[in-house]
């Protein structure tokens, strides 16, 4: 097909998300078509990511500045701060534009299974955050999984003693979602998690 050069991009094309090796042939086929276009502008951009991008010793987002940008965006409420498993979970709320305070990425979830204990998350900054008084709410915004739900009550139990309210994102029926199309878990969320209307 091509020379090395060419088979070692497809390779690193194909691992990443999304891409298998089909997608990262067509993807180099068409960065290598117009080099000047296109692949030199992705290799700047990788370069400068690559030299720039650290994570926030605040909360854990990827930004080139540090605090974030968010943690330092004084119209955002700097007592309510949303916890996510990770960096992707934070970008797609703040997509949605649906909070307006800060963030915390844990960066993963307990796991005995995979062999992730407490020490493995990046909770020590969230809990120094807490004890020092700038928390009023947390927000637990974990995956809708055993690993989640047990990150959640540990997370609960070492927060609780600070006397700040703690919530849970609610779990259930998506919108435009069929009952029959759900599985017993989410139909159980779903119906403890109901509202008065």
């Amino acid at each position: 097909m091509g020379g090395p050069e060419i088979e070692r991009l497809i390779a690193e094309l194909a691992r990443l998300p999304g891409f298998g090796p089909r997608a990262a042939r067509r993807a180099a086929l068409r960065l290598l078509r117009q080099p000047q276009a296109r692949l030199m502008p992705l290799i700047a951009a990788l370069r400068d990511a690559a030299d720039a991008v650290r994570p926030c010793a605040r909360c854990g987002n990827l930004d080139s500045v540090d605090p974030c940008t968010l943690c330092a965006d004084p119209r955002r409420d700097q007592g309510l701060v949303c916890v996510v498993e990770g960096v992707g979970d934070l970008w797609a709320l703040e997509r949605a534009g649906v909070h307006h305070g800060l963030y915390h990425v844990l960066g993963g979830t307990l796991s005995a299974l995979s062999g992730v204990g407490p020490e493995d998350l990046n909770a020590a900054p969230l809990l120094a955050r807490v004890a020092a008084g700038e928390v009023r709410e947390v927000i637990l915004a974990l995956p809708a999984t055993v690993d989640g739900a047990t990150t959640a009550h540990w997370l609960t139990d070492r927060l609780r003693p600070h006397g700040i309210a703690i919530s849970r994102v609610a779990h259930g029926m998506p919108m435009g979602g069929a009952l029959d199309a759900l599985d017993d878990g989410t139909l159980a969320a779903a119906l403890r998690a109901r509202q008065a209307v």
